[in-house]
């Protein structure tokens, strides 16, 4: 049975994180994040760790389909109308990371260190908490 466009578009609408709203965006990205930075945490250490350093391991590869992962980040903030400024900064922490990180062996080290998605992320949230404060996720 097909779905009109208008029932589809609801459908999304309402599932969790599918919307264009800012807290759907804001629970997207820390999706993302969580996904490429803290997958888990390295026993005996407090280091969380992703698929950025795991497919990072992979040759130039895996730099680059992380890159877009990261680079998908800073679209949704252009999304929430986040100034030009704040994206040429997270632009070049992706920057910094896909160049620095496509280096054989220091780079996998740097991507161990360099945690270019949990900086994006910091910006996006500090944005979000001043100009759209009903999206703030209190943890406890």
């Amino acid at each position: 049975m097909p779905v009109a466009q208008d029932q589809f578009e609801r459908i999304a609408r309402d599932l969790p994180g599918f919307g264009n709203d800012p807290h759907a965006i804001r629970q997207r990205v820390e999706a993302m994040e969580a996904l490429l930075e803290g997958l888990f945490v390295i026993p005996g250490t407090n280091r969380r760790v992703g698929l950025d350093s795991l497919v990072g391991l992979i040759p130039v590869i895996g730099d680059f389909v992380t890159a877009a992962m990261g680079a998908w980040i800073v679209w949704e903030a252009k999304n929430l109308g986040m100034p030009k400024w704040q994206l040429v900064r997270m632009s070049a922490n992706v920057g910094v990371d896909t160049v620095l990180g496509a280096i054989p062996f220091v780079g996998d080290a740097f991507d161990f260190f360099f945690k270019s998605n949990t900086k994006n992320l910091r910006i996006i949230r500090k944005h979000l908490d001043r100009h759209h404060p009903e999206t703030i996720i209190i943890e406890g």
